[in-house]
């Protein structure tokens, strides 16, 4: 099979927008729980956040465009995942787990959750959870219809405005601590959903899975688009989502703030601010479709692909795993030497500095180690996926 130049772009991509997601958490997540300094911080954190919010949906497009419906049998595209995917993720699991917080209980934990203090490791369960689903919808996916396909993707889009309409009949939810002092904002019910049943109408049509139909129906129906018709469609969308997310955000904290600077909070608070951003709302899905669209127009596969390029991409997932480890270690670095807010040695250009450069470092680190560990012969496929 010819491979999907565009993908593996897009894939590194996602991977540096994951990065920049963490290296922007410190400066609203600066504390025991929810912090930021100034104002301008706010506004430096909801413009590095938004523009790159789209990279977890990015992964599970680029997963379904390549993978979806499956092209060999279940048990082998399984064993491949768990080699791939589950492997790496055991031991990288139990490195997160020794390396920070309590060792014992971390260990305990890992039973029936991920380690909080690696908090980045919930995206494998979920996509595991997706590469599960993929052979039971396959045999519908080989013969499934442009029009059926397309409703079932206006349907999945109906779930991206749930959280607006949450939001709309109960504007301030409360915030449930569960262990670890995770907070989880309480849902208002609706269609079906209550205290006793979770499975509303849409429970099922929720979440991912319009990302991995929407890798489908680009594969399946979408050809060749020009770059007019491209950015005719690309630009709106992605800018409209873009709106959303950043004034979502600012919206939240300057509500809270009422002008007084610094704000802080329980964590339940940053998560409070973060409701725009959040995978599986129509903000986030819009800007997943303009990327999406702009990424398939790129067609470079010469020298910087072959050689640079392209082994990031074979080891974007064990960067994803591995970069929580050094992007600490970075960030506090530079923290200490430019230190913070508009006291910082660079005045009001400290904070988008610091985030660059955390995220540039982390991402390069990262690369090299993976690519170097992927390569040792036997284990490397074990440790890096």
């Amino acid at each position: 099979m010819e491979r999907e130049v565009w993908v593996d772009w897009m894939r590194v991509a996602a991977c540096l927008m994951v990065i920049i997601v963490h290296s922007t958490e410190p400066f609203y997540l600066g504390g025991e729980g929810a912090l930021i300094l100034t104002q301008t911080d706010a506004r430096w954190v909801s413009l590095f956040d938004t523009f790159v919010r789209a990279c977890v949906p990015l992964f599970i497009v680029a997963s379904s465009y390549l993978q979806f419906p499956l092209h060999y049998p279940t048990g082998q595209f399984l064993r491949r995942r768990v080699v791939r995917v589950v492997v790496p993720f055991v031991i990288w699991t139990l490195v997160y787990a020794l390396w920070w917080g309590e060792p014992v209980e971390n260990l305990q934990c890992l039973l029936f959750n991920f380690n909080y203090f690696a908090g980045h490791l919930w995206f494998v369960y979920m996509l595991v959870g997706i590469y599960l689903l993929m052979p039971l919808l396959s045999p519908w996916a080989e013969r499934v219809g442009k029009r059926e396909l397309q409703f079932y993707l206006l349907l999945c889009f109906l779930t991206t405005l749930l959280p607006f309409v949450r939001a709309w009949m109960e504007p301030h939810p409360p915030v449930i601590y569960g262990s670890g002092g995770v907070p989880n904002i309480a849902r208002y019910p609706l269609w079906g959903e209550c205290s006793w049943n979770v499975y509303g109408l849409f429970y099922y049509l929720s979440g991912f899975m319009g990302y991995l139909l929407l890798g489908l129906y680009l594969r399946r129906f979408v050809g060749e688009l020009s770059w007019r018709r491209t950015l005719a469609i690309a630009l709106p969308t992605w800018l409209i989502g873009f709106t959303i997310c950043f004034f979502g955000f600012l919206i939240g904290v300057d509500n809270d703030a009422q002008g007084v600077f610094p704000i802080e909070g329980p964590t339940g608070l940053a998560a409070v601010w973060e409701a725009t951003w959040i995978n599986d709302t129509a903000s986030v899905a819009l800007m997943t479709i303009g990327w999406v669209l702009l990424f398939r127009k790129i067609k470079a596969s010469g020298h910087f692909f072959q050689h640079i390029l392209l082994p990031i991409s074979k080891a974007s997932y064990g960067m994803y795993l591995c970069h929580m480890l050094l992007l600490v270690a970075v960030s506090g670095w530079l923290r200490t030497s430019l230190c913070i807010g508009n006291d910082g040695v660079l005045g009001i250009w400290t904070t988008p500095v610091q985030i660059l450069f955390t995220a540039l470092l982390t991402f390069l680190g990262t690369a090299l180690f993976s690519i170097v560990v992927q390569r040792i012969p036997w284990i490397g496929k074990w440790i890096a996926g």
